[in-house]
C-alpha cells in the first residue's frame, strides 16, 4: 500500500490508497462485486463446489424460500442501469463456480401457530426461549435423523417473530399469551448453579431468565454446540426479492445487513440486487469459502479484536471477555474468555486482569500456530478503551519463550468532534488521515470514493480515532494502512468497503451471542458461526 502526502512533505495530512481485493485468476480490483462478477472468487482450497442449504420455518416460509432458491441462480440486473456501483448479479453459480441447488437438501417445517403463540407470550424471556426452542429442536433432530450434510441453515421467520424477538419488545395486550412459568424473574435470581432450588422446574425457569431476549443472538448461541452455521431470513425480505425490482440506492457502511428497521419499526428495504449480492457473499463464506482476499494484507501479521459484554441479567461489574482473531487471509476465530469484574462503573471502561489478558492472547497465538506452523511476527490488539499497563504486561507475557513477536495495543473509536472539509463540492476522501503524533491519528474510513464517484454516507464523514497504547514501536502509518485493509474483510456482505475494521465491526454482536445464554463454556469456533 502506498502512503503519500496529499499537500506537501511537511503536511500532517496523508492519504492511503484504496486497498484492492484479489479474486479469481489473481486479478486485482477495487470493487469486490465487480471482481467476483468478472473473475469469480479467489483460489482457495476450501472453496465449496456446491452449497448444501437447509431451511427451517413455517410451511409458508419454506415454500417462499424454495421459490427464492430457484431465483437465486438467475441474473439480477440493476433497475436504474447507472453507476459503477450497480454491478449486475449473474446468479450464484455463475459468480462463484459453485452449485446452488434449486431445492434445499433439508426442509424442517415448524407450525406457524406454535411459533407465533410462543413469541406472543407476555413474559419476554419465556417467549424468546420457547420460539428458539422450536428452531433448535428441528436443527438438532435433522443432525441426528438425517445423513444429509448441511452447510448453512436458513431460518425463515415471520415478520412478527423478528419484531417481537428483539430486546425491549412488547406484545400488544390483544395478542399476548399468558406465561407458563410459575416463577417470576425476580424470584429466579435466588437460584444459581451454586445454590439451586430443590425443585427442578424452578431451576429450569431460572435458566431461561439468564437467556438474552434477542431471538437472533440466543439462536446463534444455542446452536454453537451443534456447530451449525445459520442465516436468518425474514419472509418479508423474500417476498420483496421475488417482486418486481425496486430502485437501487447507494449502500452505506451500516448497510451490511440485508434490510433494516428504524426505532419505530418502519422498514427500509434494500433493493433485490443488493440483497442478492450480500446473501451470495455471506453464504459462500459461511459454507467455508473465501470470496476474496485483500491485496494489502501483510503476511505474518494477525489482528485481535477485544470483545466485552456485561451479563444483561445483572447490574454489577461482572462481564464476559472474548477475542476475535483475524488472519491476513481474512479467516477468523472467536474465543470466549472468563467472566470477571472487568467493568468499572466509574470509568465506564472494561479492563482485564494481567492473567486473563495472557490467557486470551495465548489462545490467539496457539490458533495462529496451528494454522501456519509458526508464530506471527506482529500482533495488533484492537479495543475501544485504553489498554492498562496490567493488560499490556499480560499481552507480552503470552509470547512463548524464544519467540520474537511484537504486540501492539490499539484503541479505535469513532470520533465526531473533528471535521475535515475540502475545497471541492465532495466530502473528504476515504483513506485520508490526520497524523497528530507518532501515537495518535485520525483516519477517515468513510468518505468520498473516487472509483464510485460518490460518498455513500448520509452525513459529514466522521473519522476513526486511532491511538497506540503502551511503549509500542509500531509505525502509526503502518497501523492506519492495516486498518484500511481490515475494512475490506467484511465477508458478511459485498459492500465496497466498511467504515469499521472487521476486528471492531461485529464486536457488540459477538459479545451478545457469547452471553446470550449466560456464562457457559464455549469452544473456539470460526467467525462464521457468529454472524
Amino acid at each position: 500500500m502506498t502512503v503519500h502526502d496529499v499537500r506537501s512533505k511537511s503536511s500532517v495530512i496523508h492519504s492511503i490508497d484504496e486497498p484492492a481485493v484479489v479474486v479469481g485468476h489473481s486479478q486485482r480490483l477495487l470493487d469486490p462485486r465487480k471482481g467476483l462478477m468478472l473473475f469469480g472468487p479467489v483460489e482457495f482450497s476450501r472453496n465449496p463446489r456446491e452449497v448444501r442449504v437447509g431451511v427451517v420455518g413455517a410451511p409458508e416460509g419454506i415454500e417462499l424460500f424454495k421459490k427464492w432458491c430457484a431465483r437465486f441462480v438467475s441474473p439480477v440486473l440493476p433497475s436504474d442501469g447507472g453507476g459503477p456501483r450497480q454491478v449486475p448479479f449473474p446468479g450464484f453459480d455463475a459468480v462463484f463456480g459453485a452449485a446452488w441447488l434449486k431445492e434445499p437438501v433439508a426442509a424442517r417445517p415448524i407450525s406457524r401457530t406454535d411459533l407465533l403463540n410462543a413469541i406472543r407470550i407476555s413474559e419476554r424471556h419465556e417467549a424468546v426461549s420457547k420460539a428458539v426452542d422450536l428452531v433448535v429442536a428441528e436443527i438438532h433432530n435433522a443432525s441426528v435423523e438425517d445423513d444429509t450434510l448441511v452447510d448453512i441453515w436458513f431460518v425463515v421467520i415471520p415478520e412478527e417473530v423478528f419484531l417481537l424477538g428483539r430486546p425491549n419488545s412488547r406484545v400488544p395486550l390483544a395478542k399476548a399469551n399468558p406465561p407458563a412459568l410459575l416463577l417470576s424473574k425476580r424470584a429466579a435470581t435466588r437460584f444459581t448453579k451454586a445454590s439451586p432450588s430443590l425443585f427442578e422446574e424452578d431451576n429450569a425457569a431460572a435458566e431461561i431468565f439468564s437467556y438474552h431476549t434477542d431471538f437472533h443472538h440466543q439462536l446463534k448461541n444455542r446452536l454453537l454446540g451443534l456447530k451449525a452455521v445459520t442465516q436468518l431470513f425474514r419472509e418479508s425480505s423474500i417476498i420483496q426479492t421475488l417482486s418486481e425490482p425496486a430502485p437501487s440506492v447507494p449502500l452505506t457502511e451500516e448497510d451490511d445487513d440485508f434490510d433494516d428497521d428504524d426505532q419505530f419499526g418502519n422498514r427500509r428495504m434494500q433493493a433485490p440486487l443488493d440483497v442478492s449480492w450480500n446473501i451470495a457473499a455471506a453464504s459462500f463464506f459461511k459454507a467455508g469459502g473465501r470470496p476474496w482476499r485483500v491485496s494489502t494484507a501483510r503476511e505474518g501479521v494477525c489482528y485481535v479484536g477485544m470483545v466485552f459484554k456485561q451479563d444483561p441479567s445483572r447490574r454489577d461489574s461482572n462481564a464476559c471477555c472474548g477475542a476475535q482473531l483475524f488472519l491476513e487471509s481474512g479467516d477468523g476465530i472467536v474465543f470466549k474468555g472468563a467472566m470477571g469484574p472487568w467493568y468499572s462503573p466509574d470509568t465506564k471502561q472494561f479492563h482485564l486482569s494481567e492473567t486473563e489478558a495472557t490467557k486470551l492472547v495465548q489462545k490467539a497465538l496457539g490458533s495462529y500456530h496451528a494454522e501456519h506452523g509458526s508464530f506471527p511476527r506482529e500482533v495488533f490488539i484492537h479495543g475501544r478503551t485504553y489498554f492498562s499497563q496490567e493488560e499490556l504486561r499480560g499481552f507480552e507475557a503470552a509470547v512463548p519463550s524464544g519467540a520474537i513477536i511484537s504486540i501492539t495495543g490499539v484503541r479505535i473509536t469513532r470520533n465526531s468532534d473533528l471535521k475535515l472539509f475540502t475545497y471541492r463540492d465532495t466530502p473528504v476522501q476515504r483513506g485520508t488521515s490526520l497524523i497528530v503524533s507518532p501515537r495518535l491519528a485520525f483516519l477517515w474510513t468513510s468518505g468520498f470514493i473516487p472509483y464510485l464517484g460518490t460518498y455513500q454516507g448520509r452525513e459529514t464523514p466522521n473519522p476513526l480515532r486511532i491511538e497506540l497504547c503502551g511503549q509500542s514501536s509500531a509505525d502509526i502509518k503502518t497501523v492506519l494502512a492495516d486498518i484500511m485493509t481490515l475494512t475490506k474483510m467484511n465477508f458478511n456482505s459485498a459492500i465496497f468497503a466498511d467504515g469499521f475494521p472487521v476486528t471492531m465491526r461485529f464486536a457488540d454482536a459477538i459479545g451478545d451471542v457469547l452471553m446470550a445464554t449466560g456464562d457457559r463454556e464455549i469452544p473456539p469456533l470460526p467467525f462464521r458461526h457468529y454472524i
